[in-house]
């Protein structure tokens, strides 16, 4: 087994080659300037490496871009195997990052909270409490009546 450190180097390492080699030298029209690598693990054997990406445009242009990162998988990895120089070239998996999504999601809950805040401000602008401005008893309050009697 491999040490974390060394699985979050070659990780790293995986991550720029990927990069690269979309940018430059992959000539597939699918994947062009859409396709940005997001992150990348490496399992503890440094067997397994998963490259999480996104994409920009419609689900089109997701479904083109998942069939021409399986289609460059075998490129791909030699080129990994050729900069990490490791024993065992890491098998790569493409999976879509779901970050931009789950981001949306949490941006449209946001305005949401916000909306219904503004509501609940309007409404108690000129609101007044219910009741008297103290409704609390003091301890002088108390002492005071005992006196009197």
């Amino acid at each position: 087994m491999a040490d974390n450190a060394r699985a979050k180097r070659l990780a790293d390492l995986i991550r720029e080659v990927v990069a690269k080699k979309l940018q430059r030298g992959i000539k597939d029209p699918r994947l062009g300037t859409h396709v940005t690598i997001t992150d990348t693990r490496v399992t503890g054997d440094l067997r397994e490496a998963t490259v999480f990406y996104t994409v920009y445009g419609d689900d089109e242009d997701r479904a083109a871009a998942a069939a021409g990162l399986e289609s460059a998988k075998g490129v791909l990895r030699s080129a990994v195997g050729q900069a990490a120089g490791v024993k065992f070239t890491p098998t790569l998996a493409f999976v879509a990052d779901a970050l931009p999504d789950t981001a949306k999601n949490i941006e449209d809950l946001l305005d949401k909270a916000r909306a219904s805040d503004a509501q609940v401000r309007q409404a108690s602008a000129g609101a007044a409490f219910a009741g008297d401005a103290d409704p609390y008893k003091k301890p002088e309050d108390d002492d005071e009546d005992d006196t009197a009697e």
